[in-house]
């Protein structure tokens, strides 16, 4: 029987780095956001507003519009969470026959995925560091970062939740030690 882990953390907290350290260690890793992005493509229309470019949705404009009303993202959720879900499920199912399956679900708790999990794995990263993160490979302003930051989930709330937590406010080798010692005791 697979045992299915979801890492999660909120935005910045180097999520992508944990899935690349357990894909170093000859494990599968999925993640969400690329799921997210598929089904992204699949809609033809938001409510009349213009976040399409050439026959796509246009993510930056999609964005920028959805973390500035609350009630427009909602909406999105509404459209997207169903069929994401669907699309892990099915993943896992693809899985069965291995070990483990990790997949990477940015917004587990937000979106109610995680009854689909044995376990959850949250990655921890202290305010500052998440913002300055966030500035750095997103090239948003103060404003921009905040706004995501903010709609998600208070990480104390999730880590309530988690059956793991690995702190990421230090280096990378730290972060291999902490992901090493995961897969240990999982």
């Amino acid at each position: 029987m697979v045992i299915k882990v979801a890492i999660t953390g909120n935005i910045a907290s180097g999520k992508s780095q944990v899935e690349k350290i357990i894909e170093d260690y000859g494990y599968n890793v999925y993640d969400s956001d690329k799921i997210a992005h598929e089904v992204l493509n699949t809609i033809t229309d938001f409510y009349g507003y213009d976040v399409f470019t050439d026959g796509r949705i246009d993510r930056k404009k999609l964005g920028n519009l959805v973390f500035s009303n609350p009630n427009l993202r909602i909406k999105l959720e509404k459209i997207t969470h169903p069929k994401i879900k669907s699309k892990i499920i099915r993943l896992i199912n693809e899985n069965k026959n291995n070990k483990y399956v990790f997949i990477s679900v940015p917004l587990l708790y937000e979106a109610g995925f995680e009854d689909i999990f044995d376990k959850v794995l949250f990655i921890s990263v202290d305010k500052n560091t998440q913002l300055k993160r966030l500035i750095a490979r997103n090239n948003f302003t103060k404003e921009e970062a905040e706004k995501r930051i903010n709609s998600q989930l208070a990480q104390e709330e999730k880590i309530k939740n988690a059956d793991y937590i690995i702190e990421n406010n230090k280096s990378i080798d730290d972060l291999k030690i902490e992901v090493r010692k995961f897969l240990e005791v999982i």
